[in-house]
């Protein structure tokens, strides 16, 4: 339940800060759309907590022990 709290936590951040990059871009300049590249990188961490949070499937004490009898 932590790792879900943790994840809408960082989720909200993402959308937060790049609302603050856009802003910054439309204030300043609005020519090249640089705020892409922040929002991509960190895009990929997002993903990654997503992916560890909802989709992995958690190691088994089974599984733990049939690799260490393979090292056997």
């Amino acid at each position: 339940m932590e790792a879900k709290r943790g994840f809408a936590r960082h989720a909200t951040v993402y959308v937060a800060g790049n609302f603050l990059l856009v802003a910054i871009w439309a204030i300043t300049s609005r020519g090249y759309f640089w705020p892409i590249w922040p929002m991509l990188g960190w895009g990929v961490g997002l993903g990654m907590n997503y992916w560890s949070v909802f989709l992995r499937k958690p190691i088994s004490d089974d599984e733990i022990r049939r690799e260490l009898e393979k090292g056997r």
